[in-house]
This record gives C-alpha cells, sequence and structure tokens, in this order.
C-alpha cells in the first residue's frame, strides 16, 4: 500500500510511513508533527475520579466514582474534555496520549472502544503502559496523560 501524504488535523500533521496499511484497525497513530506557531498544553493525568480532591487523599472522596471501566472511562473522557476547552482546545487538538492501566487485558478493549467514539475519526499518538496501582486511588482501573496543540 502506498504511503499517505501528511494530513492536515486542527494544528497538526498526521505522519504515516513504510508499512502502513489502511485496512488495519489501530488506537494510534506513529507520528503527529505540529504546526507552526501551535502552543502545546499538557494535561494531567484524566481518571474516572474527581479532578479536584484534597491531598493527602481522603478516600470517601472517590467512594461515589463508578467501580466499572465503562464507567470510569466516560468520567475520565468527561473531564478530558473540561481540560481541553479550558485550554482553548477541541478533540482534534489531542496529539499525544499515554495511557496507564491496572489491567490491560481486562480494559483496553473498552477504553479503545468509547476512545475511537469520543475522537470521532481522529486518532492521536499514543503509548500505553500496564502498572501495579495508580496513586489517586486504588480501585482507579486507568489514568490518561494527554498533549494538545492549541491553535496559535
Amino acid at each position: 500500500m502506498s504511503i499517505p501524504e501528511p494530513r492536515r488535523v486542527g494544528n497538526a500533521d498526521v505522519i504515516h510511513h513504510e508499512g502502513y496499511d489502511a485496512r488495519i484497525v489501530s488506537p494510534f497513530v506513529p507520528a503527529i508533527r505540529t504546526v507552526s506557531n501551535a502552543r502545546l498544553v499538557f494535561i494531567s493525568g484524566v481518571t474516572g475520579a474527581p479532578v479536584y480532591h484534597d491531598h493527602p487523599h481522603v478516600a470517601e472522596v472517590f467512594d461515589a466514582m463508578p467501580m466499572d471501566a465503562a464507567g470510569q472511562v466516560r468520567n475520565a473522557f468527561d473531564h478530558l474534555e473540561l481540560a481541553l476547552a479550558a485550554a482553548g482546545c477541541r478533540r482534534h487538538d489531542v496529539v499525544n496520549m499515554i495511557r496507564f492501566f491496572t489491567d490491560v487485558d481486562s480494559d483496553q478493549d473498552v477504553v479503545n472502544a468509547h476512545q475511537a467514539s469520543w475522537f470521532g475519526g481522529h486518532i492521536p499518538t499514543s503509548t500505553t503502559v500496564q502498572v501495579t496501582r495508580l496513586a489517586t486511588d486504588p480501585r482507579l482501573r486507568f489514568e490518561f496523560h494527554v498533549v494538545a496543540a492549541a491553535p496559535a
């Protein structure tokens, strides 16, 4: 298959390279290059827990959060939407996600499906890592670190 030319999405170009195959369904692209004058926005890890909470953590604050992957991913992407909007960004401005899972086998497919629907065809670069636990609350299943390219 031929390698597509870079495609402008928001304030970045999506880059593919040798080995590209449009028939492969993937939750990431190999590279994204921000355009001139784009401002990078770094979003703290989003989870299914309340964004604003005390430190040291108060366990009861997290009792109302969903315990299932579907509920936590909805909350996390709702929190991401708020952070993007506050920074003057939209969904297609996300250029990178680092996804931390406590159980990749159990939760990755649920997250991938929600992420694909939420982005509506846009695919950022991403890395997925399994960790022992997340710092906020041991009941959290995943956390996403996000970088976006805001309009100049």
